[in-house]
């Protein structure tokens, strides 16, 4: 109880930290994605445009975002099974001709699919011992190079989005390409954006900042999510060891009372002897 109580403040001090980085975050992570979206429409054509270009999908890579360390619930255990779900429906095609590759970002991912013999294209554990800005980058520029390179036609991201210490959703996200939103598939809008210097420049600049941005954002609200789902589940076992202590104590005090009751009728019983 001393154990999961301790880990439970420890959750909820990291907790804190982890909130309130995605919750500033996501926001611009957010707005980001919609000017991005709606820039690159019809970009194919310029040097950039690789990331939003469209292709026949032979090659998947899913990129399975869960933590180094258990103890939190079903929050490793939600991503992989979301997985495995997508292998055996979305990617059943795919994934029956072995060409779906998970990218693990966290140990426990790496664990799951490594027992299951399903591919995967690497495991990245130091991440979260540091969690920054270029660390993030680092891994997400890897993904983009393979994309461009023509390794992979499609990457998906699957990771727990944090709503509250109680409640982490998962979630599946388009990386690459970059869908279109629904604007710029040729809806009409009433915004409108001046570019300068040009648009051509500003996409080559802006696609590779926001898909860093957006992968970045997966992983805060992946680490934000962990710690609420450890402080939630150990909050859990620290009332589940608080009732068992008072159930043992329950029990020890009736076996007491029953040794001291039969002492005391040996007693009496062996006075009673005695004056027969």
């Amino acid at each position: 109880m001393q154990i999961t109580s301790a880990m439970k403040m420890v959750s909820a001090a990291k907790l804190k930290r982890a909130q309130d980085a995605v919750t500033q975050m996501r926001p611009y992570a957010e707005k980001l994605q919609e000017i991005l979206s709606n820039v690159s429409g019809g970009s194919d054509d310029i040097e950039g445009g690789v990331f939003s270009k469209l292709r026949p999908v032979k090659k998947v890579l899913i990129i399975a975002v869960t933590s180094n360390r258990g103890l939190c619930g079903g929050f490793n255990s939600s991503i992989s099974k979301h997985i495995l779900t997508l292998l055996k429906g979305e990617y059943a095609e795919w994934n029956a001709q072995g060409n779906v590759e998970i990218l693990c970002i966290g140990k426990k991912a790496g664990d799951f699919f490594k027992t299951r013999n399903i591919p995967v294209a690497g495991v990245k554990t130091d991440i979260f011992n540091a969690l920054n800005f270029n660390n993030s980058s680092a891994i997400a520029l890897e993904v983009m190079a393979d994309f461009a390179s023509g390794k992979y036609d499609e990457v998906k991201l699957v990771y727990n989005t944090f709503k509250n210490a109680a409640t982490q959703v998962v979630q599946t996200e388009a990386f690459l390409p970059i869908q279109p939103s629904a604007l710029a598939a040729g809806q009409t809008t009433t915004k409108d954006y001046l570019f300068e210097p040009s648009k051509e420049e500003i996409i080559v600049n802006l696609i590779p900042k926001s898909l860093k941005t957006q992968f970045y954002k997966a992983l805060l609200d992946s680490m934000a999510g962990e710690h609420g789902a450890r402080m939630t589940s150990m909050h859990k076992a620290t009332d589940n060891a608080k009732q068992m202590a008072k159930d043992l104590t329950l029990q020890y005090n009736k076996a007491r009372q029953a040794a001291i009751t039969n002492e005391i009728l040996e007693i009496v019983g062996g006075a009673e002897a005695l004056n027969n």
